[in-house]
């Protein structure tokens, strides 16, 4: 696995639904992981969390859901690191 990303997408939902849809932003998004190999090949992608999901919530549900986020064998222990620590809404997690 070459690299596992968030994004918030932008999105137009109804009224009487658009509260747990509003980022930090205040902004409607919908919050969107995804993961490719590194030939950039998409390996993974998990749509749908709406924008109020933090990342950590996102990746936790790729990493338990029943269709969940594979890590590659012989990793028993992946760590993660982050990227650009500094902006929130850009984290790039690598396996190494």
């Amino acid at each position: 696995m070459g690299a596992v990303d968030g994004i918030h997408f932008p999105v137009m939902v109804g009224v009487d639904e658009q509260g747990p849809f509003r980022d930090k932003n205040g902004l409607l998004s919908q919050n969107v992981l995804a993961a490719c190999s590194f030939d950039l090949k998409f390996l993974y992608v998990l749509a749908g969390w709406e924008g109020s999901a933090s990342d950590l919530q996102v990746l936790n549900s790729a990493l338990t859901r029943r269709n969940k986020l594979q890590m590659p064998e012989g990793i028993a222990n992946p760590t993660w690191t982050i990227e650009h620590p500094v902006n929130i809404e850009n984290y790039v997690f690598f396996l190494i």
